[in-house]
């Protein structure tokens, strides 16, 4: 999963995975058009409690998705499990009542979520915000190297992400105006305190 939502194929793999609220794969492993079951799409830990699956994309089981870290799940509109990852999933929710000045259910975060991530068309939904004006562990979209890539914001900073991980760095230029993927709330939440779990190669302690 790209920090744009989309799905891809990849040797690589990540910190992280999680569905999107059910199944949504076609026989034989195959994707159609649709990207999600529900409105519940939550990043889990690659290992919880011994659990297994015998394979991927199994006939009337979740669609698994994979993530690089959390940050690039976030920007995917993705949440903490509040099974698997209940300490990180119970901050979240903590941080976004805060910022929202009332408790949440994880319903409610989620229908929200659904809102700031998935555009009129169906498709990412940005917003434009100046790269000053943004938290650590934000994605956003810029041009760099002669190429339009998504990148994550780390100190004094930006992150070209990849499927296996980060590369190339760029200045973080504090008055441009950039497209931003992780959605709005998250962002809040992100500027709140919540720190996600990033991927070694961003080189952030």
């Amino acid at each position: 999963m790209t920090p744009e939502g989309e799905i891809i194929a990849t040797p690589h793999r990540g910190l992280l995975f999680g569905n999107r609220g059910g199944a949504f794969h076609l026989p034989g492993q195959r994707l159609g058009t649709r990207r999600w079951a529900s409105k519940q799409w939550i990043a889990c830990r690659l290992c919880f409690k011994g659990r297994r699956r015998a394979a991927m994309m199994m006939p009337h089981r979740y669609t698994e998705l994979f993530f690089l870290d959390e940050a690039t799940a976030l920007a995917a509109g993705h949440r903490p499990c509040f099974e698997c990852r209940r300490a990180e999933a119970q901050r979240f929710a903590a941080l976004f009542a805060a910022v929202r000045g009332h408790p949440l259910r994880a319903r409610e975060i989620d229908a929200i979520l659904h809102v700031e991530r998935i555009g009129a068309d169906g498709r990412k939904a940005t917003f434009p915000a100046r790269l000053g004006a943004l938290p650590v562990g934000t994605f956003v979209r810029v041009e760099l190297a002669g190429a339009t890539r998504a990148c994550l914001i780390v100190p004094g900073a930006l992150r070209a992400w990849h499927p296996g991980g980060y590369a190339e760095a760029a200045p973080r230029l504090a008055g441009r105006t950039v497209a931003v993927l992780t959605p709005r709330a998250i962002v809040a939440v992100l500027a709140a305190g919540y720190h996600p779990m990033l991927h070694p190669s961003a080189g952030v302690p």
